[in-house]
């Protein structure tokens, strides 16, 4: 007797564990990802529309210019640097404190000037600071500000 024997059997796959395995490793991965967009944002300074006020007498004015060098109460100083302004501010004051400062950007100086503009006035202890704009005509020295 001869046996016939079946060669190809009709096994039965299973792909549901499959499936699940594929599902959760999309899952993680989706989770995990971290989706990074660099964004610039294009800021416009605002430009002053209003009448020039009044200085006080006491307070001292630092300008910074388009070009990011800085003059105080209409004296440029030698330099940009963070140093030539804190001790230009120093002998501004004459180490009062309790003096106002007037911070008067051109519209289009840069970011960076004004912050440290800002960051030496901080570091030298002054609280009272206000921010001015510039009338879009002005000058690089800044004599007509409000």
């Amino acid at each position: 007797m001869k046996f016939k024997r079946k060669i190809h059997e009709d096994l039965p796959i299973n792909v549901t564990p499959l499936i699940d395995v594929v599902f959760l490793l999309l899952i993680f991965f989706m989770v995990t990802t971290t989706f990074t967009r660099e964004t610039r944002l294009m800021v416009n300074l605002p430009e002053a529309d209003a009448a020039p006020t009044e200085s006080l007498p006491d307070q001292v004015e630092i300008t910074v210019s388009r070009n990011g060098t800085y003059t105080i109460d209409g004296k440029p100083l030698v330099n940009s640097e963070i140093e030539t302004l804190m001790r230009g501010l120093e002998l501004a004051t004459q180490n009062d404190r309790s003096i106002p400062i007037l911070l008067i950007a051109d519209a289009e100086a840069t970011h960076q000037s004004v912050v440290t503009a800002m960051d030496g006035i901080g570091q030298l202890g002054f609280t009272r600071l206000s921010i001015a704009t510039q009338r879009p005509n002005t000058s690089e020295e800044g004599s007509d500000t409000q």
